[in-house]
């Protein structure tokens, strides 16, 4: 569901300390330096792309003071949603990056991200906006070059067309699979989650949320445009 325009959310967040504004301009600007924004920089940093409402970031920031955390978001409304939960939790170990995912590569420097995070990403359910779904191999090549060589991605969704597409893109494109189930919420992997707030709504309606956590293979060669 969209969230009604907020002609406000743009002036808010642009002058907001836990909010970083991304444009052409200046996309190399904080590139390498992202961890001297916290306290504590020498704890790894983990990203949610597409942070939505900020449910998952603001309980995880709190139960794991040990990492920072930062939520990157294109769309000014449920980013706003997100920071006003991340001001309720007073966590200075929560940042958030207002900018398109596209750019990812150029935010961030090789091996700065130890994990990231894709929640309930949008499907694109029509072939030909195959591109857009995050999970698609451009996207895959930028993941690679801003983690860090422990570092691993996690999907969940429910959508099952997403999945199987998101294991297939895996497979062909060099990344390794670690842990995998169609039901997170009947396996092991469930004692550990963090839900969001899509996830409650699908879970409370009886359906299956699909986990996967994966790393790149560094041997691996992409040739792919």
């Amino acid at each position: 569901m969209r969230l009604r325009r907020n002609p406000e959310a743009s002036k808010i967040l642009s002058g907001h300390p836990m909010v970083f504004r991304v444009t052409e301009e200046n996309k190399s600007q904080w590139r390498g330096r992202w961890h001297t924004l916290f306290p504590d920089a020498e704890n790894p940093v983990y990203v949610e792309l597409g942070t939505g409402k900020g449910q998952f970031l603001a309980e995880a920031s709190t139960k794991y003071p040990e990492i920072n955390w930062i939520g990157i978001e294109r769309i000014q409304e449920p980013l706003l949603k997100a920071v006003r939960k991340g001001e309720e939790t007073e966590n200075a170990n929560l940042r958030f990056i207002w900018m398109d995912a596209k750019w990812l590569d150029e935010v961030f420097e090789p091996g700065e991200i130890k994990r990231i995070y894709l929640h309930f990403s949008d499907p694109w359910p029509k072939k030909r906006h195959a591109k857009r779904r995050l999970t698609h191999h451009f996207f895959l090549k930028l993941y690679r070059k801003v983690l860090a060589p422990d570092g691993d991605l996690i999907l969940k969704t429910d959508s099952v067309s997403l999945f199987d597409f998101s294991l297939q893109e895996f497979a062909d494109h060099g990344w390794e699979l670690l842990e995998k189930t169609r039901d997170l919420y009947n396996s092991p992997f469930k004692k550990e989650n963090i839900a969001t707030e899509y996830e409650e709504k699908f879970v409370s309606r009886g359906l299956p949320i699909h986990y996967v956590r994966v790393k790149p293979v560094r041997s691996f060669s992409q040739t792919d445009d």
